[in-house]
């Protein structure tokens, strides 16, 4: 028999024992005075089935669905479902986030649930991946080669975790749930694909959507994860042409920063040591990553410049910044993204090229600036994937009223990819397009005209705290 996650089991015995199942509904959490950001949070666990689309044979053990709710401050307007990205993250991501996510969603009462096979929800290798193992929640050692053992073992477990069983399951949350007032659902990144495919279902109770850094379409062949590192450096080179049309950028470049840069990676192949300095050594890996951290991103012309001359003092710097502000995102026994999942997923539904051999990647990579490192994960993936399924790349027939919140440089959601799925989606229903100018992925957290632009969203008016015009309503 599956084993149900053990940190749900052991953290959360009182909800359990009281009958966490169907429509059992919220109690104070466990954890809530273990952090700041826990304070007055409620949680519930549900149980879902194994495999509600059938992707394998035979019974099996339901899974725990883990969900934390962060009640309204005043008198509730209704209730958010926050869905995480990844694949592969948790609902924690947004624990610390709350002052953010409050300003976009003012009075909602905000829900936050942990995906199947993520932080306190049953686990693709729950002993492994439990809380009190070595890891944590992340492998660690030998937990790798046990962890994968057991998912090459038992391939029909391991496809249970599908997206579309993931979609199966928010729609259950969704209308499980006891609430008043209305329903949102507010998706970021992969959290966006997974909020219309749940849509796709039929989800009912749903009053309006928000998208943060829309995916491309599931079938479009420019944006899919194969190609993320041709997106990385078409935005990174965005970056540095902002430095060549700055007087200022420009004249410490000296030259066209792209050239710099060229010239700074011909002569590392003779001069290593030129990127001792770089986190892995991989400048092209470490700028594409940047690009979606707002402090960071415009630092990268004078970083080129920097390594060029010799010197790693700003390098050090900027990546203290980044490490600082990605705690906004952590510090949580279910903060660490699960990697089989993450494996999983993203092989299975994401990557347009799965015949690609680790020297194509390579060869492909050559001439770039930028670059990612999902390509080279999705080549020989080590679990037992799973065939797509009839919702892939499939549409939902109707659409509530949805506001798409994106940044123009995004590295890792194109903006193009997003316009165009846009516009398949108006088939639907109303969609309304605000682009964060010179921003990257994950738009609520870095922008501030966009938590403004779904407040007004969300509350049906202009209260004056908007900066920004939406573009592309119908």
């Amino acid at each position: 028999m599956i084993q149900l996650n053990h940190a749900v089991v052991t953290a959360f015995l009182s909800l359990a024992a009281t009958g966490a199942a169907h429509g059992a509904g919220f109690k104070p959490c466990d954890d809530a005075a273990s952090h700041p950001a826990l304070a007055g949070s409620l949680c519930a666990v549900e149980q879902a089935p194994a495999d509600p689309s059938r992707m394998a044979d035979g019974p099996s053990a339901p899974v725990s669905l883990f969900v934390r709710k962060f009640p309204a401050t005043e008198v509730s307007r209704g209730q958010v479902w926050l869905i995480a990205g990844g694949p592969g993250e948790s609902g924690a991501s947004f624990y610390k986030l709350l002052p953010q996510v409050r300003e976009a969603f003012p009075g909602f009462d905000l829900v936050m649930p942990d995906h199947r096979g993520t932080g306190y929800s049953t686990r693709m290798c729950p002993d492994e991946e439990a809380a009190a193992s070595p890891g944590g929640m992340a492998l660690a050692g030998a937990e790798w080669a046990s962890c994968f053992r057991r998912l090459n073992e038992q391939p029909g477990y391991t496809r249970q975790f599908s997206e579309t069983n993931a979609a199966y399951d928010l729609k259950l949350l969704v209308e499980r749930m006891p609430h008043k007032g209305k329903t949102y659902l507010y998706g970021v990144s992969y959290g966006t694909q997974l909020v219309l495919r749940t849509l796709a279902l039929g989800t009912a109770r749903v009053d309006g959507v928000v998208l943060d850094s829309l995916v491309s379409m599931q079938d479009d062949d420019k944006a899919d994860i194969s190609s993320r590192s041709l997106v990385a450096d078409a935005v990174g080179r965005q970056v540095l042409a902002d430095c060549d049309a700055s007087p200022a950028c420009s004249r410490q470049m000296g030259a066209p920063a792209a050239t710099v840069y060229r010239r700074l990676l011909d002569r590392a192949a003779a001069e290593p040591a030129l990127f001792d300095s770089v986190p892995g050594k991989n400048p092209k890996l470490l700028f594409g990553n940047l690009l979606d951290i707002p402090d960071a991103a415009p630092q990268i012309p004078y970083l080129i410049k920097e390594l060029e001359q010799g010197k790693g003092e700003r390098m050090q710097a900027v990546i203290a910044q980044v490490e600082e502000q990605m705690e906004s995102f952590g510090g949580f026994a279910q903060s660490p993204p699960s990697t089989p999942l993450v494996i999983l997923i993203t092989a299975s539904e994401n990557n347009l090229r799965p015949g690609r051999t680790a020297a194509e990647v390579e060869r492909e990579e050559a001439g770039l600036l930028f670059t990612s490192s999902l390509p080279g994960h999705a080549v020989n993936t080590p679990l037992p994937l799973y065939k797509r399924d009839g919702w892939f790349a499939t549409l939902p027939q109707r659409l509530p009223p949805t506001l798409v919140i994106h940044g123009d440089r995004d590295g890792k959601t194109p903006h193009d990819a997003a316009v165009r799925h846009i516009g398949a989606l108006r088939a639907a229903g109303p969609v309304q397009l605000y682009t964060a100018a010179g921003k990257g992925h994950f738009v609520l957290w870095a922008d501030r005209c966009a938590r403004h632009e779904v407040r007004a969203f969300v509350l049906g008016k202009d209260d004056g705290k908007r900066c920004a015009t939406l573009a592309g309503s119908r």
